[in-house]
This record gives C-alpha cells, sequence and structure tokens, in this order.
C-alpha cells in the first residue's frame, strides 16, 4: 500500500475527485481521509478466494445481492473509500444502487449486510494488517455493517465480526471448524475449505 505519488503534495481529495480520478493506469486506489492510496494488484490466492466465495454465498441468495470491485464510502475525517473484496447487499441496499453509473455504496444508501476482507501478507505487511484488522474494522463497525470477515490465508484464521448493538462482536474459527455468519445462518462451510480454495 503506498500513497499515490502525484497526490503527496496536493490538498485532500474530495469523494467527487476520487470518482473522477484517472491516472491512466489500471492500478486500484482506495479514499483515506481524502489522500489516494494505491492498494497494489491482488494476490491470486485472494482472487481464488473471493471467487470461491461468491459461489457459496450464490446457493443462499440471489446472486444480485452479491459484489466484487464495488466501493463503499465509509465515514473519516475527510472522505474515504474502500474496495472491500466482496460485499453482500440487503434488497434496500441492491434498490439504491444505481445501475448506470459507477459500483459505489454512499453513505447514504443501506449499509451491506456482510463484507469480507482477505488479508494480504499478514506476516510481513503490517500495514495491510493492520488496515484489515483494525482500520476497516473501526469503519465498518461505524457504518453499521452487520457482519464483517477478515479472511487470513497466512495466519490460516477467518474472523467473524457481528454487530451487537454498536460495536462488534468477535468470533475465531479454524482448521475444520465451521464458520458460523449470524446473517448467513444455513452457510456450511469449513475454515480449511475456503482456506484451500486456490487448490
Amino acid at each position: 500500500m503506498t500513497v499515490a505519488k502525484d497526490r503527496l503534495t496536493t490538498k485532500p481529495m474530495t469523494l467527487e475527485e476520487y470518482l473522477d480520478y484517472d491516472d491512466g493506469t489500471d492500478k486500484r486506489y482506495e479514499l483515506i481521509d481524502g489522500i489516494l492510496v494505491d492498494m497494489g494488484a491482488e494476490s491470486d490466492v485472494n482472487v481464488m478466494i473471493g471467487t470461491f466465495l461468491i459461489v457459496v454465498f450464490s446457493q443462499l441468495m440471489p446472486h444480485q445481492l452479491i459484489r466484487r470491485g464495488s466501493e463503499l464510502e465509509v465515514s473519516g475525517e475527510r472522505a474515504s473509500a474502500r474496495i472491500p473484496d466482496l460485499i453482500v447487499l440487503t434488497h434496500g441496499g441492491l434498490a439504491a444502487l444505481p445501475r448506470d453509473k459507477r459500483s459505489l455504496i454512499t453513505l447514504n444508501m443501506p449499509a451491506p449486510l456482510l463484507v469480507v476482507e482477505v488479508v494480504s501478507s499478514s506476516d510481513t505487511d503490517r500495514q495491510s494488517r493492520d488496515r484489515d484488522y483494525t482500520q476497516k474494522r473501526e469503519e465498518y463497525e461505524k457504518r453499521g455493517i452487520l457482519e464483517y470477515w477478515v479472511v487470513d490465508p497466512i495466519a490460516e484464521i477467518v474472523l467473524v465480526l457481528a454487530l451487537n448493538g454498536d460495536s462488534y462482536q468477535e468470533q475465531t474459527f479454524t482448521g475444520d471448524a465451521k464458520i458460523v455468519s449470524p446473517v448467513l445462518p444455513k452457510l456450511d462451510l469449513q475454515v480449511r475449505q475456503l482456506l484451500n480454495a486456490d487448490a
């Protein structure tokens, strides 16, 4: 994760400036408190886990509610937008999402039902680990997202954070344990199955 070099010395971006930004590359950027941050390319493991979850989730709900690549506006000191690995919308969120524009879930739309983040290099990249385990946890909690999953292939865990009142309660799942999801009560998925999605 690096701050885009051409944005280091300029004023913070608004959400509108972020949505209009194009540097002529295919880089993925998030907007964090007005600062454009290069997220780097996704690892193949992350892509496979995200794709596997789409297949699993589509057996439990209409596929239209499942999003990969959509952006999510979150609260911060300044404008902030994240690109989660996977988002599950509510029916109200689906109805509010404009079909003819960029896939952005704004603060005035219903919060997603569930967000999944797959941690990259949690053993060597402290920024990536802190971003998914701490920063996004606080942002998604504040946004009122009912459930947040942190899938960590290096640590071999799935952390499920379920909103209880204003704060998340967490459960950690490993090995052959079935992942318990309050918002997906019919889910039948072991941690090992998910982490071996690329096998």
